[in-house]
């Protein structure tokens, strides 16, 4: 079932959804399942997985020259998500990246996810890998989310690169893409990233799920900039917990995000990061409340691989 059907048959309640980080190499899946199983409570109809970017490093070999040598940090999502679907049936929502792959891999990824009967895809741009400055596809890859979003539509459209494949039934992937209340970082204004975020709508794109944000008001302007820009699909906001003292510069250095002066001044008079974690619930359990009250469509958790504050702040909601 797609997100945007899940959203439409629950037109008088807000939905619990999450993001997941697949486990580490060398991990059972079982931590996996340990992390979703609580969360089941609240009967999200789809999880996120995210997808890590094979990266490389580069070896000295006897000659002395240099092997290059790809390593993958985490299981691949695809098997993750077959995991997930088989296992709650709920629908997995893996997450589709520019970075590190060329078209005709994203192709096979995505006929991968149509065979497995998944429904939705969240196309996205991807970081850079630690040894560039600044973001570079892959050679014959996707450049941007945009470039994503037209060749999801494509095979949803039976236009495959493979010409063996001209002939197939076409895919009918929902497509979501990522929307930024405080503009991604590379935008130099948020008129600018709106535009962007449009086209990516205009080409195909049914729903928007924003980075995680501290302050309400941010998401609210940036619905009603979204509206007035034109762009009419459910807009699901982002929401982290935050647990750890770290987070206070972490997050904004990573997700180029603000943290509100009363948060951070909560957070500052915390002896320890387990009350850092309490003042970090109670956020974000009046944060969510308040976009409840407002009838948002779906509360969006990253949960970062911890169960425990998300389920704590969804027993006080749902």
């Amino acid at each position: 079932m797609k997100v945007t059907e899940h959203i439409k048959a629950s037109t008088e309640s807000t939905l619990f959804s999450l993001e997941i980080i697949p486990p580490k190499k060398g991990d059972s899946i079982d931590s996996l399942f340990a992390h979703i199983d609580p969360l089941m409570e609240f009967k999200p109809p789809f999880i996120d997985v995210t997808y890590h970017r094979e990266e490389f490093v580069y070896k000295n070999r006897e000659n002395g020259l240099l092997e290059k040598k790809t390593i993958r940090k985490r299981p691949g999502t695809v098997g993750i998500c077959a995991a997930i679907k088989n296992r709650y049936n709920v629908d997995p929502v893996p997450h589709i990246i520019c970075g590190g792959f060329t078209k005709e891999e994203t192709e096979n990824a995505l006929i991968d996810l149509n065979f497995l009967g998944i429904d939705n895809v969240l196309v996205l741009r991807g970081d850079s890998i630690a040894e560039e400055k600044t973001f570079r596809p892959e050679p014959d890859g996707n450049a941007y989310a945009i470039d994503l979003v037209d060749q999801v539509m494509g095979m949803n459209e039976a236009k495959y690169l493979d010409e063996e494949l001209q002939n197939a039934v076409p895919t009918s992937f929902c497509i979501g893409v990522a929307g930024y209340p405080e503009k991604h970082f590379e935008a130099p204004n948020l008129k600018s990233d709106l535009k962007y975020l449009k086209q990516k709508v205009d080409r195909g794109a049914e729903y928007i799920v924003t980075q995680m944000f501290f302050e309400n008001s941010k998401y609210f302007e940036f619905v009603e900039k979204c509206r007035a820009a034109g762009i009419n699909v459910p807009i699901i906001p982002g929401l982290k917990p935050i647990t750890t003292k770290s987070h206070m510069t972490a997050l904004p250095s990573i997700f180029h995000i603000d943290i509100p002066d009363d948060l951070y001044n909560e957070i500052e008079k915390c002896k320890d990061n387990k009350a850092v974690k309490e003042v970090g619930i109670e956020w974000g359990i009046q944060q969510s409340k308040e976009l409840m009250e407002k009838g948002v469509p779906v509360l969006h958790y990253y949960s970062m691989g911890k169960s425990d504050s998300v389920y704590r702040i969804a027993k006080a909601l749902f």
